[in-house]
């Protein structure tokens, strides 16, 4: 390692510090006495990462609707812009209405089979253009997954949107020819889609919008409907994405998929949530049994409301990103970017809390540690990193390391314990000492 600068960035609960570039760290021969000793290899090398982002969703676009033209675009300069914000490059839809829109809707009327009256109008109020100021502060087109929450009513053998309730077999090759209008009327509004899930959260009957699909229907579904649909409409580089649930039984649910190649052949990968577990092991299982499919993390958020100020939720977005970037993730899509004051609107009550909370009353914007959290990620590890070896000689840190394409190596360490701790990093044959404070999380570029 030649003699150079390494930038420090930290951000800490007690002393203020919220992705602040610190004193430059210096390298040494010598490596500190009492620290977790932490190995980088260059060599030894992973998956390539594609990017991060978050949710387009209604509710976030109306609450941005509600504030000055001055404190919406600052909000999405600080997400998108490469330089002076996260750098977000990844975004989500949803297809029809899911919990946080502003009530149930679909895009067609009641039993219109030939989807003739499909119209995406009420996207262009508040997503679309969301989308679109989005995309210019990135300066480069965003990659957008779509997720259907529920079908309409009529196609259901529950006639609701809400509560769950099976797509009828009849609607099969309809509801897949929606989404393929779907994609078609985004792309006419100049946004293309990257990538598309069959079903959010196929395994859970929620009071909001939701459809229950066991694996096997989920597999018949795209090789006998949806992957034909997808090919007929010369869409082939559609990133097709299953599950898009939580990881407790994501092995079992992908392998029912993968394990059949003519399924298979349509699916570029797995979507994960962060609900209910934190089993990252499972990620590297899918992985190992089927080297040549993806993986997606599609959605997570801190649930039950608004936790302005609260600290431990920012390290449970950063102990999430680190476990499942180290288990063969490539791309991380938040939940809502943004929501009000009650961590809504949502149509049915199910507030949560985001990483920039908007108090619609005052007009007053709270950037929670979730936000800092995510920027020591999405800021500086780049698209088309590669996450390389990093190992530790204790868990007291918690780390993953990645090389940028120009080269760089990231070092990202966190550290959830109320005590400070020293690190030493060896690279090269090269030390490099970082004080971690309690409760706090470095990124370093060497």
């Amino acid at each position: 390692m030649k003699t150079k600068t390494i930038t420090h960035i930290q951000s800490a609960r007690d002393n203020g510090d919220l992705l602040k570039v610190k004193e430059p760290l210096q390298v040494s021969s010598l490596s500190s006495e009492n620290a977790t000793q932490i190995s980088i290899d260059p060599k030894q090398t992973y998956q390539t990462i594609l990017g991060f982002g978050g949710a387009f969703t209604e509710a976030s676009a109306y609450t941005l609707s509600l504030i000055s033209e001055e404190k919406r675009n600052e909000i999405i300069h600080r997400y998108f812009h490469p330089e002076e914000g996260l750098g977000y490059r990844f975004g989500r839809t949803h297809i029809n209405s899911c919990d946080f829109s502003l009530g149930n809707y679909t895009y067609v009327e009641d039993y219109d089979t030939s989807l003739s009256t499909f119209s995406i109008e009420r996207e262009k109020e508040l997503v679309i253009p969301l989308i679109k100021d989005a995309t210019k502060v990135a300066g480069d087109k965003l990659s957008i997954v779509s997720s259907p929450w529920s079908p309409p009513p009529w196609m259901k053998d529950s006639n609701e949107m809400n509560h769950g309730g099976k797509l009828l077999r009849e609607y099969d090759s309809v509801w897949a020819d929606y989404y393929m209008k779907y994609i078609d009327a985004m792309e006419k509004e100049g946004i293309p889609i990257w990538g598309l899930t069959i079903q959010n959260e196929p395994e859970a009957k929620q009071v909001w919008d939701s459809c229950l699909y066991t694996a096997e229907e989920e597999r018949d579904f795209i090789k006998h409907h949806l992957g034909p649909a997808i090919r007929k409409s010369g869409r082939d580089d559609l990133k097709v994405i299953i599950w898009d649930h939580n990881r407790d039984v994501v092995y079992e649910r992908a392998s029912k998929v993968l394990s059949d190649p003519e399924a298979a052949q349509y699916v570029w990968g797995t979507g994960l949530h962060w609900y209910v577990s934190e089993e990252f092991e499972n990620l590297s299982k899918v992985h190992d049994a089927f080297p040549d499919k993806h993986l997606i993390f599609t959605e997570g958020c801190i649930e039950g409301g608004v936790q302005l100020g609260a600290w431990h939720t920012g390290e449970r977005y950063a102990r999430n990103i680190m476990g499942d970037l180290n288990n063969y993730l490539e791309a991380w899509i938040d939940w809502n970017i943004v929501l009000n004051e009650d961590g809504g609107p949502n149509h049915v009550g199910n507030y949560c809390d985001a990483p920039v909370i908007v108090d619609t009353k005052t007009g007053e914007v709270h950037y929670n540690s979730s936000f800092y959290y995510i920027g020591h990620f999405s800021k500086y590890v780049k698209p088309g990193a590669i996450r390389i070896s990093c190992t530790a000689s204790d868990n007291v840190i918690q780390l993953t390391a990645f090389r940028n394409p120009s080269g760089e190596i990231v070092v990202i360490l966190m550290n959830q314990n109320d005590e400070e701790h020293a690190v030493n990093l060896e690279l090269q044959g090269q030390n490099v000492a970082v004080l971690m404070p309690g409760h706090s999380i470095s990124t370093i570029l060497i």
